[in-house]
């Protein structure tokens, strides 16, 4: 069954902008007759937070945020991502990469190319210097790039060109890279929308060519995306936590209810307040805002939505 899907890291609980997206992915979803399905991102052991897992869930479903099926966890997939390599190694697509995030970024790079994009130092070493680099550093491994730029299409956004570069694969600490491990999640799992805040926008293109590459043009053409508004705090910048209480629990602190606050939410997209299954029959993505949306801070405790 074509799915959606929700995909957060386990570091901690959910913010406000977190929630909002995940509200638009149900939305989304469920309009669109789409199962949805959580995934957790947790790839990166040392962010992750014991038991926020199971807060992040427990606040989904204290908004009504559904989902199909169990959670799948990325930290447990490794065998799935061992196997996506091992096809990119076959056609030829994957090196060894000595580079340290500082030399990346110091390193000098074309005109043309975006901040922070690979310069290509190790794509085209000779062995003998591999095999010294490797006595010195643990590599990565990159992916061979065959096209400079991609394009997909956004729902909200229209068209999206951007950068594909040398992404990383494999960390070099063994763990598999995001982009890898994003890709073959959702290929395996049979997502094929993606809804998610625009600031990942610019990673969408990279992604379906890599999912090309994996699974077939089909494939990579198969998804829909919809880059989402984010939520800022008054100073324009992304919501965080450190903008005072924008957890649920923090609100719920104050008296203010999950009733309340998916209320507000709901308020931001243009949405009727009560039930998710309400705002659903109104819900249209043409209709949706375009610019983020500035935390006003909470409604009074005891409020009426």
């Amino acid at each position: 069954m074509p799915a959606g899907r929700y995909a957060p890291s386990p570091s901690g609980d959910l913010h406000l902008g977190n929630l909002r997206t995940a509200i638009l992915a149900w939305l989304f979803a469920r309009a669109s007759g789409r199962a949805l399905l959580l995934r957790y991102e947790d790839l990166d052991t040392g962010r992750t937070v014991p038991g926020s897992a199971e807060r992040q869930a427990a606040d989904m479903r204290a908004l009504g945020i559904t989902f199909d099926g169990e959670a799948t966890h990325q930290s447990q997939r490794r065998d799935y991502y061992d196997d996506a390599l091992d096809q990119l190694r076959a056609q030829g697509l994957v090196y060894e990469c000595f580079c340290t995030r500082r030399e990346i970024q110091e390193a000098p790079r074309a005109p043309h190319a975006p901040p922070g994009a690979y310069p290509g130092t190790c794509r085209n070493l000779t062995d003998q210097e591999r095999r010294r680099r490797r006595r010195q550093r643990t590599p990565a491994l990159r992916l061979r790039a065959e096209q400079q730029t991609y394009t997909v299409y956004d729902q909200l956004l229209g068209q999206v060109t951007a950068a594909v570069d040398d992404v990383v694969l494999l960390r070099n600490d063994g763990a598999a890279a995001y982009n890898l491990a994003v890709v073959v999640d959702d290929q395996l799992s049979g997502v094929d929308q993606v809804v998610r805040a625009d600031d990942l926008a610019d990673s969408a293109p990279r992604q379906a060519y890599l999912r090309g590459l994996l699974y077939g043009q089909e494939a990579a053409q198969a998804v829909e995306y919809a880059h989402v508004p984010l939520v800022v705090n008054d100073e324009g910048k992304r919501l965080a936590k450190r903008d005072g209480a924008v957890t649920l629990a923090q609100l719920g602190e104050q008296g203010v209810s999950a009733e309340q606050v998916r209320d507000l939410l709901l308020a931001s997209l243009g949405l009727p307040p009560g039930p998710l299954e309400q705002a659903l029959a109104a819900f249209r993505p043409e209709h949706l805002p375009r610019e983020p949306w500035v935390w006003p801070g909470g409604p009074q405790p005891g409020a009426e939505g």
